[in-house]
Formats: C-alpha cells, structure tokens, sequence
C-alpha cells in the first residue's frame, strides 16, 4: 500500500506542473494579441520554489527633448518578466529579454527593458505622472517592483524672480532673492560675484541655503558687485538679471577742535572735519556745522562804547522801558478795579477767525458766596492764553483749571462776551486691570462742568501733581508651556504666546501696557507717530519661539506714499528703529494690515510705529467723533468734536475722558482721510434750527493748522461748540457737523438728539467680544486645533520639488515679503499659522485658512469640519460657541 501511494503521487505531481504550464502558455498569447486591456492575474498558482526577487528595479527617468529612455527590470528566479505602465500590460513586443544562470545558486535570472518615447508622456493624462513597473514570475507566484515614474524635463527661461539690487550701509544685511524657473526635475541654483562663484562654507558671514536666496548677515565694502543667480538641471543652464549690490558708509564727526585764541571781536572757534570715517561710495556726508563759534567775553574781552552818544541812546532806551511797564500795572490795577467778576473770558474770535486770546483772573476778595466768610485770603492768580480754541485735550484744559482749583467759591461765574464757552475741567485717567468697561456713558454725570468744592480742594491740590504725568493702560496675565493671549480691551493691541514659546513646568505673568498721553517717542525730521507706544513684558526672559505682538495704526498703507518704521526703546531711555516695513531681516518680522501691524519678535520691551511720508499723498486716518451735554448754564448745550487718530486705543481714550465730564455720543463716528499736503482743517456746525437754537456768529467755524492735526503725537484735538436754547421748551437739537481738509476730504455728521439725558438714545461704543477675554491660555486661546497645526506643519515644512511646501503656504495667507525670517526658523509653517492667528483673532475664519490649503492641493475638507479623536467634544464645542 505505501509503495502503491507513493508512485500514485508522482502522475499528481506531474498533472500539476502541467496545469502550470498551460496556464502560462494561455497568459503568453494574452501579451502577444493586440488587446492590451486584458488584464492578467496578479499571481499564478502555487508551484515549487521561490518568490522571485528583484536584483534591479526600474528608476525614476526623464526624457530629454525627444531623446527616449530606457527602463530595465533584472529578477532571480524568474520565468517571465513583463511591465506594466499606467495599468496596462505592455505588448510582448516592446519587450527585450535577457536569460541568464547564476553560478552559486543555479537560479534561472531574467533581464528585461523597455523604452518610452516622449510621444508616450505626452499623450498620457491622468492624475498622476507616467509610470511603469514590472512583475516577474516563478513557480511560486509574482512579485511587484517599485514604481518608476518618467516626466518630460524642461528649464524654462524667464526666472519667477529676478534679484534686485539695492544699497545697503555697513554692517547692514543684504537679502538678494531669487526664485528660478519652473522646471524639472527641480534646478538647483548657484550665486555668482563678478561671474566667480560663491563658496559659502568658506565665509560664515554669507548663508545661500535659505530658499535659494542670497543673504550676506553683516555688509562689508567687499561684498559690493554685482550678484547673478544660476539655475541649472539636466536640460539646460539659466542667468538671471545681474543685481548690483553698493555697501555705502555714512560719514562722521571727529570729535571737536579745541577752541582758539579769543579774537577781538570777542569770539572763539572751533571745526571739526567729516573724516572718521570720510562718507564713501555714495554715502551721507556728516550732518550739523563743520565750525562753531560763540562769545569768549567772561569778563576778559570788553569792547569800550566809542562814543557818548551811544550812552545817551541806552539811557532813552531804558527810561522807555520803564514807562512802559508803568503803564502796564496802571491800566491792570484799573480793570481788576472794574471787574464784575471772579473769572474773565476776552473773546477776539471775530477778528482772529476762530483762534482766541482767554485771560483768565481769579480774584480773592470777600464776597456773600464764600462758604467760610472768615476766609480773606489775600491772594490772585492770573493766567493768559493765546492760541486757538481747539485744545488738546485733556492737558490743555487742566492747565486752564489750575487757578480755579485755588478759589474757594462754591461756584464760580463766567462772563463770557459771546455764547462761546469754553468747558473746564479736571479729567481722570482710567486704568485697566483685566476687567471689562460698560459700552455706553454713565447718565446724570456733569462732574467735569461743576464747581470744585472747598471740601474736595484740598483732594485736587493734592492730585494736581500726578495729572501732569503720563498714565497708562495694563493688563495681566499668567501663561505657560501651552501659550495663550493677552488682549487689551476695547484698544486693538494683543499679544499671542505660541504653543512652546515658554518652557516646560514654567509660569510666567506677563504683561501689556499702553501709555495715555504724549509719547516718549518724539519723532525725527518728518516722522509722525502712527500708533500707541506699547510695551510688553517682562523684558528680562527670553522665549523660544517668536510672539505676535499687535498694534494698531491709522496710515493708510501704501510703499509709495509711506516710510514705516518700527522703533524700540532702549534701557536707557532712547530710541532706535527695529526695522522698516520694506527691510528685509532675520531678526523680526512686520505685516502691514490696513489697520494693525503684526510683529513677530524674540524679546520683550517698548514698541511704536513711525511713518515718514514720502509724498502729499500720504494719508493719515482720523476718525470724527462728537459728544454732546448740558452746560453749567440750563440754557446752553456743549458740542464737542474730536478728531484723533483712528486706533482704537486713541477712541477709548477720549471715551474715557468724555464718561468723566458726563458726555454722551451723539452719532457714530466717521472715518476722515487726512493727507500730508499742508493744508489746515476746518469744523464748522451748520444747519442750526433759528427761532429754537443760536451761536454766535463767526464762530460756527473754526481751523486747525495742519501741524496741529498731522503731528498731535497721539493727542486728540478737541474742538469746542457752545449753543444756546431760547426757551427751556426746546428739548430737541438737530444740526450738521462739518469737518473737512482744505482740497481734501470731507465728512458731514447728522445730529439729531435729545437734551433730556432720560430721553436720549444710546450709541454702543464698543463691541467686540475680546473685552469680556482679556486673558485666555491654553488651546481655547488658539482658532486652530492643536492636533491639526502639527499635520500643516509636518506636511509644509517638508520641502517638496513642486513647491508646495510652507513658502506657498505663505503666499497664499498674503505674506509675500521676507521669507528668509521663516526660512530661519525650525518650523516655518508653525510661525507662519502664529501670525495667521494674530491677523484673525477677532474672526477666527478657518474656512478661508481651509481654502489656501486646498488650492495648494494638500488637503480637500474644511478644517471647521474636521473631527480629530484627540480634540475633546467640549472644547470644540466651546471653541464653535465662541466663533474660534
């Protein structure tokens, strides 16, 4: 019996390799009719011996012009070899084979190429590039190679960018871009000076791996040439345009001469020459004099008067004087005789065009309306101003009130020669402490029109100090590993911590102030200050990562027209600029949007923005406001309309001092575009009701000079109305304010109110929802989920041959300039989505951040829409409810 199965097994064995062989002898005519089409099995049936293993697999190629190519495929064992390109079996007859013996193993090796033209490539369409691959097969099945892909390969001419030359001082940096052209396979580019190469690994100071880009850290005189970028592939070799790069050094002042002999006019010298260093290809001669001179008399050198008639002359000069000053104290000891009462306003606003001379003269005497009639204080303050009516408020106005917070009369009555009256007051200064203000104007407030009490004076004597100071805006805020971000309410300035940027197991209390008032900045020559002066903290810790620190501006953005700088202050006090918006630099990074400026910093400290206007064109956007409220007098109605710069921290200060003074805003304010061509501005109240309402005349208008306006150094104007009811019954005010640039813009706002504080509608001043967050930490801070920023970041920072890598990603988020700052960093992308958090987080518009990535092509779903396993219901849901 076993003899009997064992010789019936061998017939088995034998109809089984003849099954095997039939069936790929049928597979055989299949490759050699004419329909390709006919797929073939992926394996064969199962027979003895191996797999087959690939001892060549075919490679990537690219044809060049219309030379073809040639794909080989080797595998051991191997009973046939055929490929298969784009999903279909080549034909038999496109197949060179080669049989051979391996010695050591005595398996059978098959070779076998075939050839692609360029006709092939171009007639293929589909979603991915040309591609081939082989299966091989042995008695145990088949085995798959990698695929090859094949491309046509081209270099076209014209460079996406061409670099551009520029002059740059001494020790300045030179960014020279390029961008090569589309080709493939991708060309790599060289730089070249003076037709030499550059060897970058033999000079530190010069770096060319950063996107193909040419960036020289610290000019020196040698660098100066002229610069081309080289790209080259396999097809051809492609010049840019030559940049001509200059490195220019400003001159300098030796240091003064010593000062010479005194000559017998009484005066000394001394020079100093322009030559450390000497100003050199092309650079700023030294400013201020090369000499200077001044009196060297102390008592040394006396010039004798020639003749007597000169004594005579000095004596007739002196009595003259004398007389004069008689005169003077005369006629003012007969107009105090005279005065009717404490206080007199002299109004020449009808010959001065709006602009005005006040006197204002407190007089101590005893009176009825003393609230201690013991009190006889010899004493009188008096104080003249001579300028125009629009005051900066509120400084101008606390000066005004100095002398009456000495007087104390219960109240104190003005004698005003027109209805024009001007509003004193005392304002306050508000600070922030991470809580959110009310929207709208406390009623039933007219603090800043009333009398000082005498049992509050000593109160203001005692304050009067501190408002002569600066105050600020503050808020605070503990953060951590995770990051988060600092607002300041209702002013536009924030401050984002990225995810990373402090350490591990760390907490740090950081801060943002804004300074009220006149700036410490004072800017150079033509600069203006362009928006708060902000500081952020503390400076003496270093993060990991850049922050976004958010400022807004009132320029109305254009390279053209506007120089801007960012600045920073120094420990000792001074100023120097960071960057400008059109440098390019590694050390920080400025996006203009057209009402805020995001810079990505390293280090904590001071910051403002200054503009220097290249042009008339220039444009500086000043938002129109006007505040209205009851006058000591029940008669009259205070118009006030300011015009400031158009940031939302300049608004919330004039908000601050108007909810003092009880003043409620009367129309939405509007926007007026303030060009740089000298001209002054004029506000005029027009359209006033007769028989109901008056003011008097010529002083319906009043204008600023432009100087006033262009340069307030972050003041607001303030410009005062003073209207008069002729009957108590007249609740209603209706009339048009005009405020309006001389051959520039205008704007007209529409009053129409009530005076009855009951009665009045309310304007919301401000709604935006970051007043009830000034602080969040954590992921709830950030619009986009973490889990989806790290698959961006993985996917972009990867460079990729088609340049879809984060340099796209920049350009389709608007950031088109300074790319050598990301190219810097460890993960672009990342730095890249911060700033796409500081530009939208007030809107938190994920489907258009959703949309640049599906025109790039990486991604084809809505990131709002996106559910990750690791982001928790709750904190999505939150994120959804907040419109994160």
């Amino acid at each position: 019996m076993g003899i009997r199965a064992a010789g019936g097994g061998c017939p088995a064995r034998l109809r089984r390799r003849l099954l095997f062989l039939l069936e790929l002898c049928s597979w055989a005519a299949a490759l050699r009719g004419n329909d390709n089409s006919e797929a073939l099995p992926e394996s064969l049936p199962s027979a003895p011996g191996t797999l087959p293993h690939f001892m060549q697999e075919p490679d990537d190629a690219y044809i060049i012009k219309s030379n073809p190519i040639a794909l080989r495929c080797k595998a051991m064992p191997a009973m046939q070899i055929f490929f298969k390109c784009n999903g279909e079996w080549v034909h038999q007859n496109e197949h060179v084979s080669e049989e051979s013996m391996d010695e050591s193993t005595g398996l059978k090796v098959r070779e076998v190429f075939i050839n692609v033209t360029r006709q092939q490539v171009e007639d293929f369409h589909g979603p991915e590039d040309y591609w081939c691959q082989c299966v091989a097969w042995s008695h145990l099945g088949t085995s798959k190679s990698r695929k090859a892909s094949v491309r046509i390969a081209y270099l076209r001419k014209n460079f996406e960018q061409d670099p551009q030359g520029k002059e740059v001082p001494i020790e300045g940096m030179i960014v020279l871009h390029c961008r090569p052209p589309e080709g493939v396979p991708a060309a790599e580019v060289e730089w070249l000076k003076n037709e030499e190469p550059i060897d970058s690994s033999q000079d530190e100071n010069i770096d060319t791996r950063a996107d193909h880009n040419l960036i020289i850290r610290q000019a020196r005189l040698s660098d100066s040439g002229n610069y081309t970028c080289v790209a080259a592939n396999i097809v051809a070799k492609r010049r840019s345009m030559s940049a001509t790069v200059v490195v220019y050094v400003d001159g300098s002042w030796e240091v003064w001469s010593e000062w010479s002999v005194c000559s017998p006019e009484c005066e000394h010298l001394r020079i100093r020459e322009c030559t450390a260093p000497p100003p050199r290809n092309g650079g700023k001669f030294c400013e201020g004099f090369s000499q200077e001179s001044e009196n060297c008399t102390e008592g040394l050198c006396i010039q004798d008067i020639e003749n007597a008639s000169d004594i005579a002359l000095y004596s007739g000069l002196g009595a003259a004087v004398i007389a004069v000053a008689v005169l003077v104290v005369g006629i003012t000891l007969y107009r105090r005789s005279q005065s009717e009462y404490g206080v007199d306003v002299i109004d020449s606003s009808a010959l001065t065009g709006g602009f005005q001379t006040f006197n204002f003269k407190t007089v101590r005497q005893g009176n009825s309306l003393l609230l201690n009639s013991s009190m006889q204080p010899d004493l009188t303050v008096s104080r003249t101003y001579s300028g125009p009516i629009c005051l900066q408020d509120p400084m101008d106005k606390e000066l005004m009130t100095e002398s009456s917070l000495f007087n104390p009369l219960s109240d104190i009555k003005v004698k005003v020669q027109s209805s024009f009256m001007v509003s004193l007051g005392v304002t306050e200064r508000a600070e922030y402490h991470g809580k959110a203000h009310s929207g709208t104007f406390p009623h039933g407030n007219n603090r800043g029109f009333t009398t000082i009490h005498a049992r509050n004076k000593t109160t203001y004597i005692q304050n009067l100090s501190s408002l002569s100071t600066r105050s600020e805006l503050r808020t605070t805020g503990i953060f951590g590993h995770l990051g988060g971000r600092l607002v300041m309410p209702n002013t536009g300035v924030s401050l984002l911590i990225p995810h990373g940027a402090i350490p591990e197991e760390s907490s740090w209390e950081i801060y943002l102030t804004i300074s009220q008032g006149e700036s410490s900045l004072q800017p150079e020559g033509t600069e203006v200050l362009l928006g708060p002066e902000v500081t952020c903290g503390p400076p003496d810790v270093t993060v990991a990562t850049p922050f976004a620190l958010t400022i807004p501006h009132c320029a109305e953005v254009n390279s053209e027209h506007w120089n801007i700088h960012l600045k920073k202050r120094t420990q000792q006090g001074k100023w120097e600029e960071v960057m400008s918006m059109e440098e390019e630099t590694t050390s920080c990074y400025c996006l203009l949007d057209p009402y805020a400026c995001h810079i990505l910093l390293d280090s904590f400290g001071t910051y403002a923005l200054a503009g220097e206007p290249i042009s008339d064109c220039a444009v500086k956007q000043l938002k129109v406001a006007v505040f209205g409220c009851m006058s000591c007098n029940s008669l009259d109605y205070n118009l006030r309309v300011y015009c400031m710069d158009n940031t939302p921290c300049a608004f919330q200060e004039v908000v601050s001092g108007e909810r003092h003074q009880g003043g409620q805003l009367l129309e939405e304010p509007k926007l007026l575009h303030f060009k740089g061509n000298t001209f002054s501005l004029q506000i005029s109240v027009l359209d006033i009701p007769p028989f109901l309402w008056r003011i008097k005349p010529f002083t319906a208008c009043q204008e600023v000079p432009f100087s006033r306006v262009w340069c307030s150094n972050q003041q607001p104007l303030h410009c005062a109305f003073s209207l008069e009811r002729y009957t108590p019954a007249t609740t209603q005010l209706s009339c048009k304010i005009c405020v309006r640039q001389v051959k520039g813009h205008e704007q007209i706002l529409q009053i129409q109110t009530s005076i009855l504080e009951n009665e009045r509608e309310t304007i919301t001043l401000f709604a935006r929802e970051d007043s009830n967050f000034p602080t969040q930490t954590g992921p709830k801070a950030f619009k986009i989920p973490y889990s989806i920023r790290q698959r961006i970041c993985a996917t972009f920072d990867t460079p990729n041959a088609k340049g879809k890598d984060w340099q796209m990603l920049a350009q389709k988020n608007s950031i088109n300039r300074n790319l050598s700052y990301f190219a810097t960093q460890s993960s672009p992308s990342a730095v890249i989505l911060d700033l796409w958090e500081a530009r939208h987080q007030h809107d938190g518009d994920l489907d258009s951040l959703a949309c640049a990535l599906e025109e790039i092509g990486r991604t084809h779903s809505k990131i709002s829409n996106i559910t990750e396993t690791q982001i928790e219901e709750t904190d999505f849901s939150y994120s959804r409810q907040n419109g994160l």
